[in-house]
């Protein structure tokens, strides 16, 4: 187990904390980490777009005129595709899009997505953050102290509304629970700022 410093709020470092080297030491695989980023996009795609078929739409149950001696092309059907109003020839369809991903390589994404933080000095521990009121200076002042300005992701353990509100309204800011993050939100983030009860929780879901 490799040794983390940890900071306040302030920005003073106040401990250390034993974190352990198979979440947060290995050496990255990118490749499993594009394919669970992959995953996770094609996951949030609803699927519900839908066109109607020249067999769906209303009309065009007569044949518009006769089929020779007019001098116009034949037709059957005034819902057919080259119709205005007509139905749509190969259009998309409900469909589900959802891919899964065996649970081995999924855990071994995300602790290569936290140990590409660790390894590019990006992810930063804090002993507790707590605010008296609903204050983004706060927020932003300690984030600012912590060397964690610009697009960051703050972790916390357990849901705090006035923390999560006061971050709301700071450009580039996420604010994100230990129990959801995931492989997209992790790479997606400068820096990544983590309450030590956060990194023990998710050492203790992932070192297993």
């Amino acid at each position: 187990m490799a040794q983390y410093k940890v900071y306040d709020m302030t920005g003073k470092e106040v401990s250390t904390v034993e974190l352990s080297d198979s979440v947060f030491g290995i050496e990255p695989n990118v490749a499993v980490m594009h394919e669970a980023v992959v995953a996770f996009l094609v996951n949030q795609r609803q699927g519900t777009q839908s066109t109607k078929t020249r067999a769906e739409v209303s009309g065009g149950g007569r044949k518009p005129w006769r089929q020779k001696g007019t001098g116009r092309a034949r037709q059957g059907s005034i819902r057919s595709p080259q119709w205005t109003h007509g139905g749509v020839a190969l259009g998309p369809k409900p469909r589900d899009y959802r891919v899964s991903m065996n649970r081995k390589a999924h855990k071994l994404a995300m602790i290569s997505a936290l140990s590409s933080k660790v390894k590019a000095d990006e992810l930063i521990l804090v002993d507790n953050i707590a605010l008296e009121g609903y204050k983004t200076k706060a927020v932003a002042e300690m984030l600012s102290k912590l060397g964690a300005e610009g697009k960051t992701a703050i972790v916390l353990n357990e849901k705090d509304p006035v923390v999560i509100k006061s971050a709301a309204n700071i450009e580039g800011v996420s604010t994100m629970l230990s129990n959801t993050i995931n492989v997209y939100d992790i790479p997606n983030c400068g820096k990544m700022v983590l309450t030590v009860d956060a990194a023990k929780k998710i050492e203790e879901v992932y070192a297993k």
